[in-house]
């Protein structure tokens, strides 16, 4: 069965999208992408080299980009001109590329997204030609205004980046997913597997994650537990889980033509 993850007209058949910071070292974070499956990796340009500095090593070497997808994003920017500066500069790095992650926090605290700052990020990069995946809060409302400002995939907070609290709103992101006509997925605030399972079961094209994996005791084992969660999920969300009966039991075996 073909069930490809499709985004700005590119078919991948992960839908675990992987972050790159916090491993050890650029020989840990290859071994957890391996492990996870991921097609896509995303990479903070304000904090990974990936060629800005030529004296140290770079994630490139490692993680070759004819071998995945690169998502550069925006992290650790607190408004729209920083966020497009940085996208500008990763274009550059890399070779015109134009898938990009926006994200614009509010503040250092919660790391909460600023989401008029990224509507009028979104608005330049869009017209300047990007493919823009966005971070933003899970207010249903401005999941719709980004889809329609031209961005191809949302991607609306779980819960707080790196807390790791899992999915707080399931309703909000119930709602996201039957309003958009893009691809939806999580992104910020998974913890273990059974959140990213979660995620999937409630019909998210996708899951976006970068601490959870490496910040676990043995990040390479992350990894691969979530890419058997969000196949997991995947697959119950197709299959169609059975009603709830809430205060109802039904029998397990049939009740008619019994013996004796």
């Amino acid at each position: 069965m073909s069930d490809a993850l499709v985004i700005a007209g590119k078919s991948y058949q992960s839908r675990l999208l992987v972050g790159t910071g916090k491993y050890k070292d650029f020989t840990q974070t290859r071994a957890a992408i391996d492990a996870s499956g991921a097609e896509i990796i995303t990479v903070a340009i304000r904090r990974t080299n990936i060629g800005q500095n030529a004296n140290e090593p770079s994630l490139l070497d490692y993680l070759p980009p004819d071998e995945f997808t690169y998502l550069p994003n925006t992290a650790g920017c607190y408004s729209a001109e920083e966020a497009v500066r940085t996208l500008r500069l990763a274009r550059e790095l890399l070779d015109d590329h134009r898938l990009v992650k926006l994200e614009v926090l509010g503040d250092p605290n919660t790391l909460y997204p600023n989401v008029t700052e990224t509507i009028a990020a979104a608005k330049t990069l869009v017209k300047e030609g990007f493919e823009v995946m966005v971070y933003t809060s899970d207010d249903p409302i401005i999941a719709k205004q980004l889809e329609d400002i031209g961005c191809v995939a949302v991607m609306p907070l779980a819960s707080l980046i790196g807390s790791g609290m899992g999915i707080l709103n399931p309703w909000n992101l119930q709602i996201i997913i039957e309003n958009a006509k893009i691809p939806v997925l999580v992104d910020a605030g998974v913890g273990c597997a059974s959140d990213a399972a979660i995620a999937m079961e409630l019909g998210c094209a996708g899951v976006l994650m970068n601490t959870a994996i490496a910040a676990a005791r043995d990040p390479v084992l992350m990894a691969s537990a979530m890419k058997k969660a969000i196949e997991a999920g995947r697959e119950s969300f197709l299959a169609g889980r059975m009603a709830k009966k809430l205060y109802s039991a039904s029998p397990s075996s049939p009740t008619t033509d019994m013996i004796g």
